[in-house]
């Protein structure tokens, strides 16, 4: 797959069949519809191409949204380049490219920059200014610019929207094995590990200290879960806490003035991963965070928190 940072950018040498949305989390609704894209491109000898926007639309129309996506621009990139797509494209979205007429964005953009041939879209599909276009709109402009247009069917579209929904739910709720299910992979945090307080080492649970940089992203319920991630090639297995540490805080909540942080506890490696980049997966959610006792107490936790994980491990 080859990535695009703009519609300008696009090798115009290449006519294209193309489906156009966020594709937040690429679940497995949405991959029926890249599936029907990628047939379609091939038996057509076109490709395969995806227009996804960054910022999210609604970050920009809507600066007091507090949306919380399941992806990480860099995340989706990884994930739809496991597939078999030919392009992504990924346009910035601005205010100025929102006020493009739908005649604009489908002359200028979709016809004349990605050489569209085909248009794969949903029945419920708005764009242009103040989103005034519809599909019916779509298919006139494709009979008059040469460009066919294939609507996906209500029942796929919906089981995208509800996919979307129970997944974000999910995650709030702390429900691994829905969220997983639905999205067709494990749930994954990116970031860079940070300096932490040396608290875990004291414990004789060193941690990873997860930096996530990106404000929009969607953090599941505190809790504790087990997790993989890949280290210098190799998997690794362990277990994450995310929340406020309140046994060695002596505090509850971000109210209280802690920051919630993300630890992992990785087993069987015991090296600096300071200012590394790690992907952290998500396998499964073991308990919630709770203040205990003492740090004794804690720790007897820990050790029954590593013993469950590695059951769910060897299952």
């Amino acid at each position: 797959m080859i990535t695009v940072q703009s519609i300008a950018k696009y090798d115009k040498e290449h006519p294209t069949v193309i489906t156009i949305g966020t594709f937040d989390g690429v679940h497995i609704g949405h991959r029926k519809i890249l599936k029907k894209l990628i047939k379609s491109a091939k038996s057509q000898h076109l490709k395969s191409t995806v227009l996804t926007f960054f910022p999210h639309p609604r970050m920009v129309l809507q600066k007091d949204s507090d949306i919380k996506l399941l992806n990480t621009i860099d995340e989706k990139v990884r994930i739809l380049d496991e597939l078999d797509l030919d392009y992504l494209i990924i346009h910035p979205f601005t205010k100025e490219f929102s006020r493009l007429s739908a005649t604009e964005f489908v002359r200028d953009n979709l016809v004349n920059s990605l050489m569209t041939k085909k248009i794969i879209i949903g029945y419920d599909h708005r764009f242009g200014r103040n989103r005034d276009a519809n599909i019916t709109d779509l298919i006139a402009f494709g009979n008059t610019l040469d460009f066919e247009v294939e609507e996906i069917p209500v029942q796929e579209v919906n089981d995208v929207s509800v996919s979307s929904t129970k997944i974000r739910k999910a995650l709030e709720e702390g429900q691994m094995e829905t969220a997983n299910k639905y999205l067709g992979y494990p749930y994954m945090l990116t970031g860079h590990v940070k300096k932490g307080k040396g608290l875990g080492r004291q414990l004789h649970f060193p941690t990873a200290n997860l930096n996530i940089a990106e404000s929009y992203k969607l953090i599941p319920k505190n809790g504790v879960y087990v997790v993989q991630s890949e280290i210098d090639g190799t998997t690794v297995s362990g277990m994450m806490n995310i929340g406020y540490n309140p046994t060695v805080s002596g505090t509850d909540n971000l109210q209280a003035g802690r920051q919630e942080s993300i630890e992992i506890h990785f087993f069987d490696i015991d090296q600096d991963l300071y200012d590394q980049k790690l992907q952290i997966n998500i396998l499964a959610r073991i308990r919630d965070e709770k203040k205990f006792d003492s740090v004794e107490a804690l720790k007897r936790q820990l050790s029954k928190d590593k013993e469950t994980s590695l059951s769910i491990l060897n299952q």
